[in-house]
């Protein structure tokens, strides 16, 4: 399996998981920050597949953690009692870790590529990988601890998230 394969068989592999964990959850916005990040998820594959056959252009950036940051401030809006399974928060900590290996491989392959235009694609891959990590951590924190989460404000924020710094 070459380079591109493994990269396209991850992206639909996390893509398969969000949409899951967004099947398993009656809150409506985890369930739309989830099937989100599984929208993210296919724009990748697709970018890997482009890659793939040499017709890759640049990679759009997402606005994920500004959307995100507005669905926090609706759930905390309405104020209503959030029951999440505890158990569940492994299945967080388990997309974590595959954001982790996301982001690494490709930063990785963007370090190995000899082409230009191909290295600043998987660099933009990475940072696109890197901000999923950002809010599914902030997912993790909020199915752990949902009223603590919510009553402080600061959770739900992006705004200390720089681009770069992975």
């Amino acid at each position: 399996m070459d380079i591109f394969e493994f990269a396209m068989e991850k992206e639909k592999y996390a893509e398969h998981f969000y949409r899951e964990l967004a099947d398993r959850t009656d809150n409506k916005g985890l369930k739309s920050i989830l099937n989100m990040l599984a929208g993210e998820e296919v724009k990748h594959y697709e970018t890997v597949k482009a890659l793939q056959h040499q017709a890759a252009g640049k990679l759009a950036a997402t606005d994920v953690l500004k959307h995100a940051e507005k669905t926090f401030a609706k759930m905390r809006d309405s104020a209503k009692q959030f029951d999440v399974d505890i158990s569940e928060v492994n299945l967080y900590r388990k997309a974590c870790e595959i954001e982790k290996q996301s982001r690494d491989f490709y930063f990785q392959k963007a370090g190995e590529a000899k082409d230009q235009n191909h290295k600043t694609i998987l660099k933009q891959l990475a940072e696109e990988e890197n901000k999923h990590l950002v809010l599914v951590q902030r997912l993790c924190d909020f199915v752990a601890k949902p009223e603590t989460f919510l009553e402080n404000a600061e959770m739900y924020h992006f705004d200390d998230y720089v681009e770069g710094e992975f």
